[in-house]
């Protein structure tokens, strides 16, 4: 029996939308102020399989726009959030080459990236997504700081993403290492509002949103 609290995400995706989200497993790599949001976004639409991998812990700093901050100052992200996502797998490990190499990510539907780390991105692509067709299904995040209006998100190919710093660096580290794969990034071509580090919830959090969106589009779309 559905439970209630999903009553309403049964209606917009009818039973045989819904059984696809329940069966689905979806990595999420990095729960900050992108991949918490995307986190969320899942867990309340219905994925059945969630993974989290993170090695950080909240500070004060990241009350701003990342969800379990207010809670878990000194704690490791993956424990809050493992509490308050019940069900949820929590893996807390930094994503280094070596276990980026030895992670078996063909368990996964769809993967999601929301590091801020650009060596483990590369690697991280070139495990997944090096070859066309490859699966799971990758999805990536690029700058999110320093940028104000939402409105100004897209998706598309990292090689089609443009306009951001990030990502252009993201680019040209995957070239440096050959990598002749494609994937979906999602990517702001804003300028930026200041030099520093700063961020805005309402921008980090559409990150994951965006990202939630799209993954759920690709569930949805495979065959039983």
């Amino acid at each position: 029996m559905i439970q209630k609290r999903f009553s309403r995400t049964l209606l917009l995706f009818k039973e045989e939308g819904f059984s696809k989200l329940q069966n689905a497993k979806v990595l999420i790599l990095g729960v900050g102020g992108v991949g918490s949001f995307a986190l969320d976004c899942l867990y309340r639409t219905g994925i059945g399989n969630l993974c989290i991998i993170d090695y950080d812990c909240f500070d004060e700093t990241n009350q701003n726009r990342q969800i379990g901050a207010f809670e878990g100052i000194g704690q490791k992200k993956v424990k809050i959030l493992s509490k308050k996502y019940p069900g949820i797998e929590a893996i807390d490990t930094k994503l280094s080459y070596d276990f980026i190499q030895s992670f078996d990510f063909n368990a996964f539907d769809v993967v999601l990236d929301a590091i801020d780390d650009i060596p483990s991105k590369v690697f991280l692509a070139l495990k997944i997504a090096h070859q066309k067709g490859s699966y799971p299904t990758l999805f990536s995040s690029t700058g999110s700081a320093k940028k104000l209006d939402p409105s100004k998100i897209q998706c598309a190919s990292i090689w089609k993403s443009y306009g951001d710093k990030f990502a252009r660096k993201f680019r040209e580290n995957l070239k440096k290492q050959k990598f002749r794969g494609d994937f979906k990034v999602v990517f702001s071509p804003e300028e930026p509002k200041c030099k520093e580090l700063g961020s805005f919830s309402g921008v980090t959090a559409s990150f994951g949103l965006r990202l939630a969106s799209e993954t759920i589009s690709i569930i949805l779309k495979r065959k039983i």
